[in-house]
């Protein structure tokens, strides 16, 4: 499973001026296609492989890239190495002895990428897909509860409350036995919101019987709602509930998208904290402004990073801050997207067509951009 805490490591590596190669890789579905994976890691190998005798590049970088073919090369050899993952991601440095593998939850364009830090946007845009959903089934005497999280659901609680009143028992009775059956598991939910890192709700279970649950929770947890559908809960399986759920996930996260949108145009356009167009996300990113980045898709762009301050830029060739030689780079979004996370900011890939697809990033900000370097300026 891929965590914030590995990409986190991932990014912080340091490779001391030797390359990194990092190769991003779609497993099939079908495991009978699964020994067709070696042969395109060995197409998309060869197209760096003449690197590896660059006259250029000193001798240990030479060394160093060689080691990380022949390690890709051996780890893809296996047919099914990756069983339930439906993209892998590996970085390599052997001459910093660094090596990580990162199976994905669903499918990555291949790709070979060969920089001085890892490659880590694909991840990014991956991870942030993901929320980790608390889903609860009920009925009017039973509960159960799941984690759901990149696909993968977990079991968490039961809830069982005695049965309810013989029909000739007094309604109120059974209404009240109700009542203190959606008050206990209301409970559980909210020891299980304090205790671990959830960040939506889902409820399943008769259409009619929500509601009433629903209103019980406490108002934090109901802003956490992301959606309810209807299911039985004597018949429900693990597969039915991940299914529901996960369509109410998705559909979640493209409102989210388009929301996140919406608000940084408007903030932008009223000057708030916020900006919109990849030159000023660049500079909010250099001043460590950046508290939330929102980036169109894969959208990739050249451009220039000073490894001494941290500048970011589209073009030049010394760095405006302290005069050093810039690092050219062919993504410097993905250059931003790491000094965002480094920064403790967070990202967001913006999968579907929005107005943020004709300026490719925007930000909001925790504190307005201060002057550009006064060389920079109009």
């Amino acid at each position: 499973m891929i965590t914030a805490e590995t990409v986190d490591r991932i990014i912080r590596f340091r490779a001391g001026g030797l390359p990194v190669t990092s190769l991003y890789v779609l497993l099939p579905t079908d495991p009978k296609d699964r020994g067709a994976v070696f042969t395109r890691v060995n197409s998309l190998l060869h197209e760096i492989r003449p690197l590896a005798e660059d006259s250029t590049l000193d001798h240990e970088a030479q060394l160093s890239l060689r080691g990380d073919l022949e390690r890709f090369a051996e780890r893809t050899k296996d047919e099914n190495p990756w069983r339930d993952a439906r993209g892998i991601a590996m970085f390599s440095c052997s001459g910093r002895d660094f090596f990580e593998e990162v199976p994905l939850p669903r499918p990555v364009r291949d790709r070979v990428v060969v920089d001085e830090t890892p490659y880590v946007r694909p991840m990014l845009a991956i991870l942030d897909e993901y929320h980790r959903a608390c889903v609860v089934v009920l009925d009017k005497k039973s509960a159960r509860l799941w984690e759901l999280y990149q696909n993968e659901i977990r079991e968490l609680d039961k809830v069982r409350d005695p049965v309810l009143r013989a029909p000739q028992m007094a309604e109120t009775k059974d209404e009240e036995l109700v009542r203190r059956h959606y008050r206990r598991v209301v409970g559980t939910v909210s020891d299980l919101f304090r205790s671990q890192d959830f960040e939506v709700l889902i409820v399943g279970g008769h259409e009619p019987e929500l509601s009433p649950f629903i209103q019980m929770l406490p108002k934090d947890i109901q802003g956490s709602l992301a959606g309810t559908f209807s299911i039985d809960l004597s018949t429900a399986t693990d597969a039915e509930v991940r299914e529901k759920a996960g369509q109410i996930i998705e559909r979640y996260e493209r409102d989210e998208e388009t929301r996140l949108v919406s608000e940084v145009f408007e903030m932008s356009a009223a000057g708030d904290f916020a900006v919109v167009g990849l030159a000023d996300c660049l500079w909010g990113g250099s001043s460590a402004a950046i508290d939330r980045l929102l980036i169109h898709d894969e959208a990739t762009v050249p451009g220039v990073v000073c490894d001494e301050n941290h500048w970011l830029a589209l073009e030049g060739e010394r760095c405006p801050l302290c005069g050093r030689e810039l690092r050219h780079v062919e993504d410097v979004v993905d250059e931003l997207s790491e000094a965002v996370v480094g920064e403790s900011g967070s990202v967001e890939h913006v999968q579907i067509d929005t107005e943020l697809k004709d300026y490719t990033t925007g930000a909001f900000l925790r504190f307005p951009l201060p002057p550009l370097p006064d060389d920079l300026r109009e």
